[in-house]
């Protein structure tokens, strides 16, 4: 996000407390900024969550409440649900995709998801993963790549998997950019295969110490936060503690600063594997197999749809002209419905007079395309 110079920031503020004024208490809570201008859409009831809210979460010592999102209706169910942070993580290459890792993803389609996240998760605040291969090789495309998730993406902050060795780029991205960065160390599923696969990490002293030095170096170089991914509790604890940033857990107990899941595990959608560290929330996957075979054998039995209930009607006359009509020109002689045109007329208008004005069109369909 640009800055503004001070004359326009203080023009802005006097702006912002006059339409308070004139429009009552609800207003007064609202934050715009142009990545998030102030709407009648999803969420604008909710103050926006910002860095600051972030550190002042932190400084209080609330948990910090962080959920994946990968697209507009699960961003809109993080909304609702009032978390404080969005996170479109690289893991929906596996869990939305189905690829086998996350390697796989490519920066085009996680700024595609991002863009989508963001149209419905309007109060938190929107971190997107840098997919594997965008920031790797060196300091300029970690930059360059960052820049366009901001613009293209509509995120707010980018998450790196780095360590030690990735700090020059943290560096560069969010003290050189001016673009809020969250690390990742630990279990880091684009390298995981360097790792041995998915394992936990630091469990002898000398890696632990390997990732306290980690956390270390990435807070130094302007780290906004860092996700601790499965490592043991006391190890998390540990570097939670040395930080003057918030820490984000996955797998590593419950003494950081705030917890992340994966949506799709945490409802069981995606059945694949569950990690150890997932508790599952719902098991929203078996619910909607059922849910989509009671549809079929409905479809198959004609029970749906159901005329009178899922169907328009034609006004009466209308009706019995086009009969005519269709006889006359393509010798068609088509079935009779269930419910009188009338009646059907009435309840649709006794429907349409119960919609919001935009709907009350009982001839109005949304379209699937």
């Amino acid at each position: 996000m640009s800055m503004m110079p001070t004359p326009l920031i203080s023009i802005a503020r006097a702006s912002a407390k006059a339409a308070a004024t004139r429009n009552g208490a609800a207003l007064a809570s609202l934050r715009a900024y142009s990545a998030r201008p102030t709407s009648t859409q999803e969420g604008t009831d909710r103050r926006k969550v910002t860095t600051q809210t972030i550190r002042k979460l932190y400084a209080d010592g609330k948990p910090i409440t962080v959920m994946t999102a990968y697209d507009y209706p699960t961003s809109v169910a993080c909304e609702r649900a009032g978390v404080d942070m969005v996170l479109v993580g690289d893991s929906l290459a596996m869990v939305a995709l189905g690829h086998d890792d996350t390697s796989q993803i490519t920066m085009d389609e996680m700024i595609h998801h991002s863009r989508a996240v963001a149209r419905g998760a309007r109060s938190p605040f929107l971190v997107t993963d840098l997919p594997f291969g965008t920031y790797q090789s060196d300091t300029t495309a970690a930059v360059n790549n960052a820049v366009r998730m901001i613009k293209e993406g509509r995120a707010e902050a980018v998450k790196l998997e780095a360590g030690r060795r990735g700090a020059p780029k943290v560096d560069a991205i969010a003290i050189g950019a001016g673009i809020p960065v969250v690390g990742h160390i630990g279990l880091t599923p684009q390298t995981a295969v360097a790792l041995g696969g998915f394992r936990v990490q630091g469990k002898s002293v000398r890696n632990a110490q390997a990732l306290v030095d980690d956390a270390l170096a990435l807070q130094d170089a302007g780290c906004l936060a860092i996700v601790l991914e499965a490592m043991p509790s006391l190890v998390a604890e540990t570097i939670t503690k040395l930080l003057r940033i918030p820490t984000i857990g996955i797998g590593a107990g419950p003494s950081t600063s705030g917890q992340v899941l994966v949506l799709s595990d945490m409802v069981g959608i995606f059945d694949r594997f569950t990690p150890k560290f997932c508790r599952n929330f719902a098991d929203l996957g078996p619910r909607m197999v059922s849910a989509i075979a009671e549809y079929k054998d409905a479809v198959r039995s004609g029970a749906f749809p159901e005329e009178g209930i899922h169907t328009y009607v034609m006004p009466a006359a209308a009706e019995d002209s086009w009969r005519a009509y269709v006889q006359r020109q393509f010798s068609i002689e088509l079935g009779t419905t269930k419910v009188s045109s009338s009646s059907s007329s009435a309840a649709a208008a006794a429907a349409a007079a119960a919609m919001p004005k935009a709907a009350a069109d009982p001839d109005t369909a949304k379209s699937s395309s």
